[in-house]
């Protein structure tokens, strides 16, 4: 039985995805509209295409994209103050709702009727309808969701995310909606809080687009422990926080691919059959990162925190995040992704519901 990965064997794993992760942040630098963690995806399924990603990285990318994306997520609450959330007004925060929640209740109907994966139709539906590639990786890592879901739903946000930011200002101008009103709809429909900087930048409405984007992302604790409290199997009572099993084993490395199986990818780790029957015990209601999160945001909410720790935090979360997400990244298979029509149809029907949904809203409450 092989034991877990000690924290030796994560060096050279956590050393490139350091590198990855200033790679990502100077891809940003240069193409402002790409955020670090996008392209940390695209670089991590670059380099595992190419068959760069050996076996001597694999403790560190598995270390990476499980601890730190976690650390990253709870940082993530720090970004968000709820008084500034609130000021938008009820009309900005009813388009958010009503976007947000529709898109993730019938997103994943739709891909039941495209026969796709639970665990696919549910992550596409999370990062399309809340924050991107960050909220699939907090569904993932809490819904017990496959890493191939994963990988199908992180190439939907690339793509079709990217794509808004050429698309949404030029729908915009053509039906004639005002600056303020491309702010509200790039919050409300935009997959990356990167992309809807871009779009709102650009027309001169930053602190507003980002402003209910941020909106959005408040949404991504109570959706996450909703959803896990609802896939929790029966059994034995829940459990308060995220437990780790007595023993672990490292067993063989997966590719996250679209609609294949197994084969060569980021390591996973399960548990080990316990010698004598015991009682399955469930997930928490709400896994102790999220908890975290929520505490992060009433951190901040409160206004005592100095400008220097708002001021940095951003750009701490957006490289712990980028260097999660470059990890996640080495497990896609790049060949068997493009097979995944029926994952990209879905990612494009919901992209379309959240922004045919918050464009109604804008229009009737603007």
């Amino acid at each position: 039985m092989l034991s877990a990965p000690s924290k030796t064997s994560c060096v050279p794993g956590i050393a490139a995805c350091a590198l990855a992760t200033v790679a990502a942040l100077v891809v940003n630098r240069f193409v402002p509209g790409l955020s670090p963690a996008t392209a940390a995806v695209a670089l991590g399924a670059a380099l595992a295409g190419a068959g760069m990603i050996r076996e001597p990285l694999r403790p560190g990318l598995l270390f990476v994209s499980r601890r730190v994306l976690r650390v990253a997520i709870v940082l993530l609450g720090l970004q968000i103050a709820v008084p500034q959330v609130l000021a938008l007004g009820w009309q900005a925060l009813a388009v958010v709702a009503a976007a947000t929640g529709l898109t993730f209740v019938l997103t994943p109907l739709a891909g039941r009727r495209l026969g796709l994966s639970p665990g696919t139709s549910l992550l596409v539906a999370t990062g399309v309808s809340i924050c991107g590639a960050a909220a699939i990786a907090a569904m993932h890592d809490s819904a017990d969701s496959s890493d191939e879901d994963a990988a199908g739903a992180l190439s939907v946000v690339v793509l079709y995310g990217s794509a808004a930011i050429v698309v949404l200002p030029l729908l915009a101008s053509w039906l004639g909606l005002s600056n303020e009103q491309l702010g509200v709809w790039a919050g409300a429909a935009v997959h990356e809080v990167a992309q809807v900087a871009a779009i709102g930048a650009a027309g001169g409405v930053l602190a507003t687009a980002v402003t209910v984007k941020l909106a959005r992302v408040v949404l991504l604790a109570p959706i996450v422990a909703i959803t896990t409290s609802l896939r929790r199997p029966p059994g034995a009572p829940a459990r308060t926080a995220v437990a780790v099993p007595a023993r672990t084993a490292v067993v063989a490395p997966a590719r996250m691919a679209v609609g294949g199986s197994a084969g060569h990818g980021a390591t996973l780790t399960r548990p080990v059959a316990p010698t004598s029957a015991a009682p399955r015990k469930r997930p928490p209601i709400m896994p102790l990162f999220v908890a975290g999160f929520l505490a992060m945001v009433a951190v901040r909410s409160t206004g005592l925190l100095p400008p220097m720790v708002t001021g940095n935090v951003p750009a701490i979360t957006n490289a712990l995040m980028a260097a999660a997400l470059f990890a996640l990244g080495t497990g896609i298979d790049l060949r068997k992704l493009l097979k995944g029509g029926r994952v990209m149809l879905l990612g494009g029907i919901a992209t379309g519901l959240v922004g045919t949904i918050s464009l109604a809203g804008v229009w009737l409450l603007g």
